[in-house]
């Protein structure tokens, strides 16, 4: 077989490989609607958390949600409790994935990420 034609497979497996990672659910990772979030807002057992800037945050936010930005999210994972369900929120699902994917990370049992973020809320 010739080197480029290996060399071509390789690049497509990595390159598929890298697409199913990126965008395939985590386990243990749960997703809802904005729709689905509100009649989760009231219930005291889950904590709500926005990882969105500050500046964004204060432009526009949920009652109940606390700011705590991507960026900071592991040096702030004490701030949360391990034993209650964290729902995470962004603008558009794609920072509260990572943040979502960055708790399991750090041992959070229950985790459910907000599809479509603050862009999908009305």
């Amino acid at each position: 077989m010739d080197t480029n034609v290996l060399i071509n497979i390789l690049i497509i497996a990595l390159a598929a490989w890298f697409l199913y990672r990126r965008f395939m659910p985590v386990k243990g990772i749960d997703n809802i609607s904005t729709t689905e979030l509100k009649s989760e807002l009231n219930k005291k057992d889950k904590q709500f958390i926005d990882v969105r800037t500050p500046g964004e945050f204060r432009g526009r936010s949920i009652k109940g949600f606390k700011n705590i930005p991507l960026h900071e999210l592991k040096q702030r994972a004490n701030e949360l409790s391990r034993d209650k369900e964290v729902i995470v929120i962004c603008q558009s699902g794609m920072r509260s994935s990572k943040a979502s994917s960055q708790l399991k990370k750090l041992g959070f049992k229950k985790i459910t990420n907000v599809k479509g973020g603050m862009s999908a809320w009305r």
